[in-house]
C-alpha cells in the first residue's frame, strides 16, 4: 500500500478549509502535513502540524520539513499570490478553489504549470465535472441554439453570476469556437432585454440556504434540453478537492482540470 499523501490545507479557518479537515481525518490515503490561515482569523479546533496541539490562531507559516505533497488553496483573491508563490517554493502540487481570479493571477497560474502540477476549479463536485463536458458536447453538437444558463445560491453569495455558472459558459462558448467575452451577456434589464444571436445569457437567484444549482439551457424552436446540478450537501465540494489532491499527486508539472480527475 503506498504511503499517504501529505496535504497542507490553505484557508483552514473558512467554511471550505474545515470541510476538507473532516474529510481528511476520514481517509486514510491521505494525511494532514499542515492548515494555515491568515494572522488573526478566528480560533480553529484543529491542530497547525499534526504533530502538537497548538490551535490555529496563526500566522501563516509552513513547516520547513513539508517539501513534499499537495497545497490545496480556498483562500481568498487577494491572499492567492501567497499561497502560489508558497507551492512553487517547496514544489508541492497545487490545487485551488480560490474564485474571483482576474487575468494575471490566471496567467500566474500558467506560468507556475511550467514547474509544478496546477489544478484550480471553481467548482469541485465530481458531478459538476460530468456536467461540464455535457454542455460542451451539447454545445458543439447544436451550434445554432440558444444558451442560456441559471444559477441559483444562498442569499449571502458575494459574487454573480457564480463562478461554476461562468465556466459553464466558458465550456459553451470554447465549443463553439466562440469568444466568451464578446457573447456573455451577465444580467438583462429594461427595454433593450431582447436576445440577440450567439449571446450566452446568465441569471442569479439569490435565496435562503440553497447550496448551489445550475441549469444549463438548449433551446430552438419547438424543443429544449435542461442540462441540471444540484447540490445538497457543501461536503461534496470538500471531497472532490480531497480526490483532486490525491489525483495530482506526482503527476508531472501542467494544467489540470476537476475532469481530468473524473474522466482520466
Amino acid at each position: 500500500m503506498s504511503p499517504p499523501i501529505p496535504v497542507v490545507i490553505r484557508g483552514a479557518a473558512g467554511r471550505m478549509g474545515q470541510a476538507i479537515l473532516r474529510v481528511l481525518e476520514e481517509r486514510d490515503d491521505v494525511v494532514l502535513a499542515a492548515a494555515l490561515v491568515r494572522a488573526g482569523s478566528a480560533q480553529v479546533d484543529r491542530p497547525v502540524y499534526p504533530s502538537t496541539e497548538v490551535p490555529l490562531r496563526y500566522a501563516e507559516a509552513l513547516a520547513p520539513g513539508v517539501t513534499t505533497g499537495v497545497l490545496v488553496d480556498f483562500s481568498v483573491a487577494e491572499a492567492f499570490d501567497t499561497g502560489l508563490a508558497l507551492a512553487l517554493e517547496r514544489r508541492l502540487a497545487f490545487v485551488s478553489g480560490t474564485t474571483g481570479l482576474d487575468e494575471p493571477r490566471r496567467a500566474a497560474l500558467d506560468r507556475a504549470a511550467g514547474s509544478i502540477p496546477v489544478l484550480w476549479s471553481a467548482n469541485f463536485s465530481l458531478g459538476v465535472a460530468v456536467l461540464t463536458r455535457l454542455v460542451r458536447d451539447a454545445a458543439r453538437a447544436l451550434p445554432e441554439w440558444d444558451c442560456e444558463i441559471v444559477e441559483a445560491h444562498h442569499g449571502r453569495k458575494l459574487d454573480a453570476p457564480s463562478g461554476t455558472a461562468l465556466a459553464l459558459g466558458r465550456a459553451a462558448a470554447a465549443a463553439r469556437g466562440q469568444d466568451f467575452d464578446a457573447v456573455a451577456v451577465l444580467a438583462r434589464a429594461g427595454e433593450q432585454a431582447v436576445r440577440r444571436e450567439a449571446q450566452i445569457g446568465f441569471a442569479a437567484v439569490r435565496a435562503g440556504d440553497i447550496v448551489g444549482e445550475h441549469t444549463v439551457l438548449l433551446a430552438t424552436a419547438g424543443e429544449r434540453i435542461e442540462l441540471v446540478h444540484r447540490a445538497t450537501d457543501r461536503s461534496i465540494f470538500a471531497r472532490g478537492a480531497v480526490a483532486a489532491a490525491r489525483w495530482i499527486a506526482g503527476r508531472p508539472p501542467g494544467r489540470y482540470t476537476i475532469e481530468d480527475v473524473v474522466f482520466s
